[in-house]
């Protein structure tokens, strides 16, 4: 593998999200879930001024209803049977939706803390990215599993955005840290190891926290992590609408949000069906006589005749 081009491709993609921490004032979005399996929804993110994009396995698993899953945390238990090389096909169409501009991170069987002997080699990292993707999604829990991770994804042009995880975590999503000196100085191995972007798994819950407020130890953490290292930084897990603003102030350039745009979306698609739904048992028993009314039929086409009043009400 040529070094010098494949470390010309990091350039560019670590340009990406400068750009994006830029443009949105130094607090970006990473968009996953929906939005990242679904060529139709990364588009419509792009559309709203998302510029980083996460398709990951498990996300993939649940889109697909892989053996009946029906919640993430049943997909994850999933994630590993997931072929790698649908996860590229998934790539290089959102990759051919979205242009060249756009920056896109890709959580992929292996790159995970996973439950089976699952390794991920050169030619993975290879197929991802000549499918178009920039970066990996890593959630590796021990730093030499990190190291091996970060010299592949770089021989192959690839950057790596990497997570510190708390020890109580359900599923371990990161190098464990538990105290926020922890945090620091596992943030600052990982930084010397080569790790371009470090997050903090955030979805830990809280008693007594107040709606759009985040918890005092989460805060903590992110503003050790901020501290401690020069590369960007992200947060995953428990961020929504009303608690943006918080995780904010804490200085985190990049905010992964995958629940949160799924949970909208669903209730979007039920609300907009029940309105179907509603509408066509207004039509009953009188029907027809609704329609009768509501359009002048004596026009010698359709096209000239007139809406008198709306169908549906």
């Amino acid at each position: 593998m040529f070094i010098g081009d494949m470390q010309r491709k990091r350039d560019f993609a670590m340009q990406k999200v400068h750009d994006a921490i830029r443009i949105h004032g130094g607090t970006t979005l990473l968009s996953t879930g929906i939005t990242g399996d679904d060529a139709r929804m990364a588009l419509a993110a792009v559309d709203a001024g998302a510029r980083m994009l996460e398709p990951n396995h498990p996300a993939l698993a649940l889109a697909r209803g892989h053996k009946g899953v029906t919640s993430m945390h049943d997909a994850e238990l999933l994630r590993h049977e997931i072929p790698l090389e649908e996860i590229a096909a998934v790539s290089a169409g959102i990759r051919s939706v979205v242009g060249q501009d756009i920056f896109i991170t890709v959580g992929a069987p292996g790159t995970f803390t996973e439950t089976v002997p699952l390794p991920f080699t050169d030619e993975d990292a290879r197929l991802l990215s000549c499918s178009g993707v920039d970066g990996l999604h890593v959630h590796k829990s021990t730093l030499e599993d990190l190291r091996n991770m970060v010299a592949i994804a770089h021989r192959n042009g690839l950057v790596v955005d990497a997570y510190i995880a708390h020890p109580s975590d359900r599923h371990l999503f990161g190098i464990p840290a538990e105290t926020s000196a922890e945090v620091a100085q596992v943030a600052r191995e990982m930084e010397a190891i080569g790790v371009d972007m470090i997050g903090l798994m955030t979805g830990m819950s809280y008693e007594g926290v107040a709606a759009g407020e985040i918890a005092l130890p989460i805060r903590e953490r992110l503003i050790a992590l901020r501290q401690a290292v020069s590369v960007p930084i992200l947060a995953e897990g428990g961020i929504n609408a009303k608690n943006r603003k918080a995780f904010v102030s804490t200085g985190v350039n990049i905010l992964v949000v995958g629940t949160a745009i799924d949970d909208m979306a669903r209730q979007a698609v039920r609300q907009t069906v029940q309105q179907f739904l509603q509408s066509e048992s207004s039509l009953e028993p009188n029907g027809l006589r609704h329609i009768e009314e509501d359009y002048d039929f004596s026009s010698s086409t359709i096209a000239q005749s007139n809406l008198k009043r709306k169908l549906f009400v």
